[in-house]
């Protein structure tokens, strides 16, 4: 395991392009779409869970120059989420060939799961926004935090190295006055001290092993407790809209198996969730500064990712009978006397019709 590892690590950019020749084809696979078909949607899972095993892989190679680098000893939320959406794809087809309708039994179990390993994500993280549902793992900090964390009381910790200008900039004297020289002298004092006091050979061990062994930094995760105190009615609203955004798949699944595919409460209840999800994040941005939530550049990618999934209840039932799909086949039999264009088109839309068909890739979860 640990050569596969290394070989995967060496040539990661050529595991990258299989794997997305390998993902691609899938889709031409004969009888993708078909009910009776499980051969072709196995090997898609395969794929997938391959591929999120040689990411993990690739994300968890240690690395001397990063200061933070994952806990070995963490579990594997973000592989552990990738492979169940590869296997849910698997299981409702099967589900669907051997109980019919009653594969809502099996998917809503899938989501169950996956709620599970997000909520517990969600907490151990620190209560920190699942980025691509828990697949990537959230370790941008705010510039807040990461200045707060080397500095105590608006000086460094012990151990820490002043920067060129450190003087002058933190304690507002000009090194060339009376006072800034004396503060000069005892800080080239204080360091001419500790060099007498170390020796050489003790410097020089000091050295290698900052060398060889990365600064470890000791990030407090905050609890339930601490970020109501300290956030308030912001904290409170970020965290309800993540866990809309969680357990929204399975409260989908618990009502399509209770109304049908064909109802539109499900498909209403889901809309509302989200929007009302991304209404209680942006709120929480807002009031005042000290309560206020700042979120990172990869976390308000992550709303704008949300907010573009919205486009795939144009594609979930009953809207996909009764509008969407009456523009596609309009659409194609526009385009079907066109040579090459029209043949194109009608591929598109058999694959588009196709893909609908399956919860799993309309899902958006």
């Amino acid at each position: 395991m640990e050569a596969y590892k290394t070989w995967v690590r060496r040539n990661k950019d050529y595991v990258h392009s299989l794997e997305s020749l390998a993902n691609g084809l899938t889709w031409l696979l004969p009888e993708r779409f078909s009910t009776s078909e499980i051969g072709p949607e196995a090997v898609t899972a395969i794929l997938g869970i391959l591929t999120a095993i040689n990411e993990h892989i690739i994300d968890t190679a240690p690395n001397e120059r990063h200061a933070v680098s994952a806990d070995p000893s963490s579990f594997p939320y973000g592989l552990c989420i990738s492979a169940l959406k590869d296997l849910e794809t698997l299981v409702e087809v099967v589900a669907e060939q051997y109980y019919g309708d009653k594969k809502w039994n099996f998917i809503a179990v899938t989501e169950a799961i996956k709620l599970i390993v997000r909520l517990a994500l969600f907490r151990n993280s620190g209560y920190k926004m699942l980025l691509h549902g828990g697949e990537t793992p959230n370790v941008e900090e705010n510039s807040d935090n990461t200045s707060s964390q080397h500095r105590i009381g608006g000086f460094l910790k012990p151990g820490g190295h002043h920067e060129p200008g450190w003087l002058e900039k933190n304690h507002g004297q000009n090194p060339w006055d009376l006072e800034g020289r004396a503060l000069s002298a005892l800080s080239r004092f204080g360091g001419s001290a500790r060099m007498i006091s170390n020796p050489v050979w003790m410097l020089r061990i000091q050295q290698q092993h900052a060398i060889m062994e990365p600064p470890t930094s000791i990030i407090k995760r905050s609890t339930l407790s601490m970020l109501l105190s300290e956030k308030g009615v912001n904290g409170a609203l970020f965290v309800l809209g993540e866990v809309l955004f969680i357990t929204r798949p399975l409260i989908y699944v618990l009502f399509i198996r209770r109304y049908g595919i064909r109802s539109w409460i499900p498909w209403f209840l889901s809309l509302a969730m989200d929007f009302i999800g991304i209404g209680f994040l942006s709120k929480s941005g807002r009031g005042g500064r000290e309560q206020q939530f700042h979120l990172s550049a990869s976390e308000k990618d992550e709303v704008k990712r949300r907010k573009l999934l919205w486009a795939l209840y144009l594609m979930r039932e009953p809207f996909f009978s009764k509008y969407t799909r009456q523009k596609l086949e309009s659409t194609e039999s526009l385009l079907e006397p066109v040579p090459l264009i029209g043949t194109l088109t009608a591929k598109i839309v058999e694959l588009v019709i196709g893909a609908q068909t399956r919860y799993t890739y309309m899902s958006g979860s």
